[in-house]
């Protein structure tokens, strides 16, 4: 039976007077890949802020390793945080920092201060740091400024910094929402073959709805906040997608 990672219980969220998050119960087990899609503005982002614990649920709870979020000590929740590696929308980079020191922010966890400002002046594990760009295709690019990078090549050091975290769990926020459909294609296909190779769980928020069907397991639909379906991705039907963005209609003033 495959181990239960995440566990979310009658869990919405509020910011201000508006419910960015209803009612939703959720959970991810070790090896899923999950897609999250629905029209702008459906919660999604929200979703997975929620899972890492940077947003904390206004009602509900959120379990991680079985342990409620909300109970953890700041020690316990900052190693629990540690297992589920982010991927953000807009990268989350240095541009001005060389490739590596990039990379290894996601060793800063498990580094004191005193390691983590050496680093910057002489770099630690550097074998860890250019094994993980090897697995994303830029080998020969650790010394290089991040800013001069494409964007498809940032968002592959962005994957290369998550793998050295190395989380039981990636959370992928519209990770090729700033590419174009080539670059973004080979994005998705890289972080789909990483998660089956490296046996990683994925939950990612999506914006192109056929990436959802061919590159993840089981797919999340969400509207305004509330989970529509929760679908093996082959039993999620054009009907079910069409009625999932659908546009409501305005009745008219009398």
């Amino acid at each position: 039976m495959s181990e239960e990672i995440v566990t979310v219980a009658g869990a919405g969220v509020r910011f201000g007077d508006q419910w960015a998050l209803h009612d939703v119960d959720f959970r991810l087990l070790a090896g899923e890949r999950v897609a999250l899609v629905g029209p702008s503005g459906a919660g999604k982002s929200t979703f997975l802020s929620m899972l890492n614990g940077t947003v904390a649920p206004t009602v509900g709870e959120v379990r991680v390793f079985g342990r409620d979020l909300a109970a953890l000590k700041p020690d316990q929740f900052r190693r629990t945080q540690a297992k589920l590696g982010t991927i953000h929308q807009q990268f989350d980079l240095v541009g001005p920092l060389r490739v590596i020191h990039n990379i290894n922010a996601g060793r800063l966890a498990d580094w004191s201060v005193g390691k983590a400002l050496l680093s910057l002046v002489s770099p630690r594990e550097v074998h860890r740091a250019k094994d993980a760009l090897r697995k994303v295709g830029l080998a020969g690019k650790l010394y290089e400024r991040t800013d001069h990078l494409s964007g498809g090549e940032r968002q592959r050091v962005a994957l290369a910094r998550v793998l050295v975290q190395d989380p039981v769990a990636i959370l992928a926020d519209e990770p090729i929402s700033s590419l174009d459909p080539v670059r973004g294609e080979e994005v998705m296909d890289l972080l789909r073959d990483l998660c089956v190779e490296l046996n990683k769980t994925l939950v990612t928020s999506l914006h192109v709805f056929e990436y959802a069907l061919s590159h993840c397991d089981r797919v999340l639909g969400l509207r305004a906040g509330r989970v529509i379906f929760d679908l093996p991705a082959a039993s999620v039907t054009r009907e079910l997608a069409a009625e999932l963005y659908r546009i409501p209609q305005v009745e008219p003033a009398p």
